[in-house]
């Protein structure tokens, strides 16, 4: 009688295994834990935020333009590189531009310096919370150049509007215009008028990558001379704390231009570094 009872112990043990075994087989596999956001941390929102030239941050850029070639000019080449500061005020982002270049004057001769410093204020327009975002305000340029080649003598005036319209997903397209007119300076030198056309746009290819494309159209109404570029590069966002640091390089290629010493292709590239605004207690 109790090896018959030992018995039926142990198959109602290996039944139960059994039966606990296959239901533990049956019952869903738990969800794997969220993987941690790609690229250090950086969201789709930081890489939206870090490619919005109205983004509610400040900034400081490194911007660098070098042409290897120009036109109408053989064995020559240019290099400007912006010094660029953003403050953010309330609704108003204002944007100073320190240029430094060197440009050639004659045959392997070259003159290097500041150039002249601009500046706007663009004032939002739209209300908080708007989808798409429009800016304008007031330009203004000093004649700081160190040498007469790398500026145009004349305190120059006019206007900037700035247009932002988000794709969702990290990436946005926008505008920037620009118009400015000399009222003052040196009298000797030729008088100026001038327009900017940049349209551009970033696409986020997930963990803080993006490509872009953002040529500076250039209307030089006075010295008729036009310049239409085409540019198509990519970047990186990288997150410290809360601070955003996108760095990005971008061929551009002429497309149209009109009036010699204007490059046939430049290399853009370059470093922003923003941090957002301290809101007030």
């Amino acid at each position: 009688m109790k090896r018959t009872t030992t018995s039926h112990r142990c198959l109602a043990a290996i039944c139960t295994l059994s039966a606990a075994a296959v239901l533990a087989a049956q019952e869903p596999p738990k969800p794997p834990a969220a993987p941690p956001p790609g690229g250090g941390g950086v969201s789709a929102a930081d890489v939206a935020r870090v490619n919005n030239p109205l983004a509610d941050v400040t900034a400081i850029n490194f911007e660098n333009f070098y042409a290897p070639t120009l036109y109408g000019a053989s064995g020559v080449n240019a290099n400007t590189l912006d010094l660029r500061g953003v403050i953010v005020s309330g609704r108003q982002i204002i944007r100073a531009t320190v240029p430094i270049q060197t440009t050639p004057v004659a045959a392997g001769q070259y003159k290097s310096g500041l150039g002249d410093i601009s500046m706007f204020d663009a004032i939002r327009i739209t209300p908080d919370g708007s989808k798409n975002e429009w800016a304008v305000g007031p330009l203004l340029v000093a004649p700081s150049a160190t040498n007469t080649a790398l500026g145009s003598g004349k305190w120059q005036g006019g206007a900037a509007l700035v247009g932002i319209f988000p794709l969702g997903g990290g990436s946005l397209m926008g505008m920037l215009a620009t118009w400015q007119h000399s009222f003052a300076g040196n009298e000797d030198r030729k008088k100026t008028q001038v327009s900017t056309l940049q349209p551009f746009g970033t696409y986020s290819l997930g963990s803080g990558f993006y490509v872009r494309s953002s040529g500076v159209m250039v209307f030089d109404f006075e010295n008729n001379r036009y310049l239409i570029p085409f540019g198509a590069g990519f970047g990186k966002v990288s997150k410290a704390g809360d601070h955003l640091i996108n760095a990005f390089v971008e061929p551009q290629f002429t497309v149209y231009h009109k009036g010699a010493g204007q490059p046939s292709f430049q290399l853009f590239m370059g470093i922003r570094w923003q941090w957002p605004e301290k809101k007030k207690s």
